[in-house]
């Protein structure tokens, strides 16, 4: 049988937005392919001439990145209809291959507010974060000496929950996470654990669990599942839920039997 010849043309096809209060369209752009190319790359491509597969010249598409090396989170966004890093998202890996091109669909994330095309205002993550106090209290800037020995078991569970890059991936397949809900989604949560398993940060355990033992904490979780099968840095999202929840189910008979 002869050999199939590669697509010789990418098509990005860019759900577009001026800003939150403009509606949405689609537009085509077409660029030479080449080997192992990224959407990023493939988007810097289409900065360099902006114009459209009907030959209409346009202002380039907007999208964050930083890293390039699936890191900072910032490069979140609808791949083909997944939600990924687009980093790390080669478009032969990606893509639809339609006869002599491949055809990549980008789509701003869902749950948070447009900036623009694809740039979307995640600040709900990091005010979720603040939430749940995910942070080590220190007191003072003195050498404290060393720290205290934790079990393995302990230290590789909080390297895995470290992992995160708060890219908002678990936060958009979470159906659970919409505009009828106030629930801090999973990447708090999981953040969470994490702080309450430092020994430092165990100090405000109690002010963690008590916020997430309201509406917009554990309870709000209705055990899909898709965060960890979004989150491209393997963080045991579901296992820190698990966790989180038995410890607030402790707390709250601490504090009914007046313990606390």
């Amino acid at each position: 049988m002869p050999a199939i010849a590669a697509p010789t043309k990418i098509r990005l096809k860019v759900l577009r937005q001026k800003d939150q209060n403009s509606p949405s369209y689609w537009e085509e752009f077409e660029i030479p392919n080449r080997e192992k190319v990224n959407v990023i790359s493939a988007l810097m491509d289409v900065q360099k001439n902006p114009t459209t597969t009907e030959g209409k010249a346009v202002y380039p598409p907007t999208w964050d990145a930083a890293c390039l090396e699936e890191v900072c989170g910032s490069c979140t966004m609808h791949i083909n209809g997944t939600i990924r890093q687009a980093c790390t998202a080669l478009i032969e890996d990606v893509g639809e291959i339609k006869g002599d091109y491949i055809e990549v669909r980008l789509e701003p994330m869902k749950k948070f507010p447009v900036i623009r095309d694809l740039v979307v205002d995640r600040s709900k993550m990091f005010e979720n974060l603040q939430k749940v106090k995910a942070w080590v209290p220190i007191d003072g800037s003195f050498d404290l000496g060393m720290a205290q020995p934790q079990d393995d078991h302990v230290r590789q569970l909080r390297y895995a929950l470290s992992r995160c890059m708060t890219c908002g991936c678990c936060m958009e397949a979470c159906p659970q996470v919409n505009e009828r809900s106030v629930f801090v989604g999973p990447a708090a949560i999981g953040q969470a654990l994490l702080f309450n398993l430092h020994p430092v940060g165990k100090t405000l355990e109690n002010d963690r669990l008590e916020f997430l033992t309201t509406e917009e904490g554990v309870t709000g979780c209705g055990n899909a599942q898709n965060c960890v099968k979004v989150c491209p840095k393997g963080v045991p999202l579901t296992r820190a839920i698990a966790q989180i929840n038995r410890d607030t189910t402790v707390y709250k008979l601490k504090r009914w039997m007046g313990f606390l």
